[in-house]
């Protein structure tokens, strides 16, 4: 099981911490640290990222780099979700981009948990664009 806790310390802002026993600022007014929204998108760009490099990895393909970006749209009126996300892979190094879709797409269909839950609220669409080759 995961536990998490938020503290409050002043104004919008918290100290989160969870199970791993690692601490976070979160801040709804956006000046101590990100904002809760904010932090589900880094934790889909992480939990997709993971994916992605965990099945690279498997397959010996010679990534030098990997960057998940995410552009969201929410809803007008509350609870305000995310409606819409734009996944952007940039992946470095002189990799099969066969390997790389499959990954992407494995991430986003199977393995991804964060995803999974956000594709109840969101369409989730995704680009990848290669570097240094």
């Amino acid at each position: 099981m995961t536990e998490a806790q938020a503290i409050w310390k002043q104004n919008q802002e918290f100290e989160g911490a969870a199970t791993s026993g690692h601490t976070i600022v979160v801040d709804g007014d956006k000046k101590a640290g990100n904002s809760p929204m904010e932090l589900v998108l880094i934790g889909l760009c992480g939990c997709t990222g993971y994916d992605v490099v965990s099945i690279l990895t498997k397959k010996r393909e010679p990534f030098t780099s990997i960057q998940v970006e995410a552009e969201a749209e929410r809803a007008a009126t509350s609870p305000m979700v995310y409606t819409e996300i734009k996944l952007i892979y940039r992946i470095g190094g002189n990799v099969s981009h066969k390997a790389v879709e499959d990954a992407v797409r494995l991430s986003e269909e199977k393995y991804c948990s964060v995803a999974a839950m956000l594709n109840k609220t969101a369409k989730i669409s995704y680009r990848i664009e290669y570097v240094d080759q």
